[in-house]
């Protein structure tokens, strides 16, 4: 199938996993790259809602078996880019170890994703997204005055996970076309995590940042920027931190008389979060948008799963796209020259190796040597 997109022609080898590693699979795919998947030996195909396994074939190998290896070793040298998220050690014991991938093809991108990362103590042991959260400092930052709360697992897995990955192995490729020398890329999930934390660890470096929930300017602290729930039960969502935003918001909700404190004394924010949520329960959502949308006002529905599709914003967009009767996110960035797009919805496991082996350009022979004592 001829691909587009601003990868196409990039060859990626993606050994299955869970969590970051799929998403930066996808997000390979829908970008153009043609991406083969390796799962184990026994896995169900997937189902369509399995969103993160579209657009890109899959093969089963057990990698127990050395003849297997010997078919990933040959991949490898035919790929741009390998990827893995197995824990430290996992495939140098399998002997698909960076050495000797490298070894085979010194121009190959070789990523690794981990929670913990390649080395240090907790390296060898399990966790998830709430866990490198955590140790990051991030997760202490996100909740309530009275507990931390996960947001999702978007921060670590997906923001400090898939897409470090995803940006460092395409630095690696720069690279490696410039130089002939392609390298490993340890994306760490912790590590990910700490780094979106850059600008608050400089405020709170400055002291212009609490080491405490809910008490600063983007963390629900300030009354300007939060949630409330209208009269139906229904949430928006405020974020009118420019002094011109704010006063715009205080005509629209005629409150400029109510609201005379000075927006920024954080002091007076305990009795403006009362005003606004005393107001703001006072018309439905659709009331309240209304008033605010198309308006400076930084405004916006907080919308369901089931209604942000629909919305027209997001329908202008083409935000959300259905593929086979799924209703999924389109692919984002958007290229103005390269568009990326979904190749295919998921799609079962290709149980022919030979032809998956051969659709990437190894040779029969080298296939029938390879699949010999498959």
């Amino acid at each position: 199938m001829m691909t587009s997109g601003p990868l196409a022609g990039l060859k990626v080898l993606e050994f299955a996993g869970i969590g970051p590693g799929p998403f930066v699979g996808m997000m390979l795919s829908d970008m153009g790259a043609e991406v083969l998947r390796i799962e184990r030996k026994g896995t169900p195909d997937p189902a369509p809602e399995r969103l993160d396994a579209r657009g890109r074939l899959a093969i089963e190998l057990d990698l127990k078996q050395s003849h297997s290896i010997d078919v990933c070793l040959t991949l490898c040298e035919h790929a741009d880019i390998v990827f893995e998220g197995s824990r430290p050690g996992v495939m140098e014991r399998l002997g698909l170890g960076p050495e000797v991938v490298l070894a085979r093809n010194p121009r190959i991108v070789y990523g690794r994703m981990t929670g913990w990362g390649q080395s240090g103590p907790y390296a060898p042991y399990a966790g998830h997204d709430i866990n490198y959260l955590s140790l990051s400092g991030a997760l202490h930052a996100i909740g309530t005055e009275d507990k931390p709360i996960p947001p999702l697992n978007l921060v670590a897995d997906y923001g400090g996970g898939a897409m470090f990955l995803m940006a460092g192995l395409l630095a690696g490729i720069i690279h490696a076309r410039a130089t002939g020398k392609g390298q490993v890329i340890d994306a760490a999930m912790t590590d990910g995590a700490a780094y979106l934390m850059t600008r608050f660890y400089g405020q709170y470096a400055a002291g212009s940042w609490m080491d405490s929930r809910r008490a600063n300017l983007l963390d629900g602290g300030a009354p300007f920027y939060d949630t409330y729930q209208c009269a139906d039960g229904k949430w928006i969502s405020i974020g009118a931190l420019e002094p011109g935003f704010y006063a715009l918001l205080l005509e629209k909700a005629d409150l400029t008389e109510r609201l005379t404190q000075p927006q920024m004394e954080q002091p007076c924010w305990r009795d403006m979060h009362r005003t606004l949520r005393e107001v703001f329960a006072m018309r439905t959502r659709q009331e309240w948008c209304d008033l605010l949308e198309h308006t400076d006002a930084c405004f916006a529905p907080v919308l369901s799963l089931a209604e942000a599709p629909e919305h027209p914003h997001n329908r202008a967009r083409s935000t959300f796209v259905d593929v086979a009767g799924v209703i999924q996110p389109a692919p984002a960035p958007r290229f103005s020259e390269t568009p990326s797009r979904i190749q295919w919805p998921p799609s079962p496991i290709v149980r022919n190796t030979g032809e998956a082996l051969k659709d990437w350009g190894i040779s029969e022979e080298t296939v029938n040597r390879l699949l010999g004592g498959a």
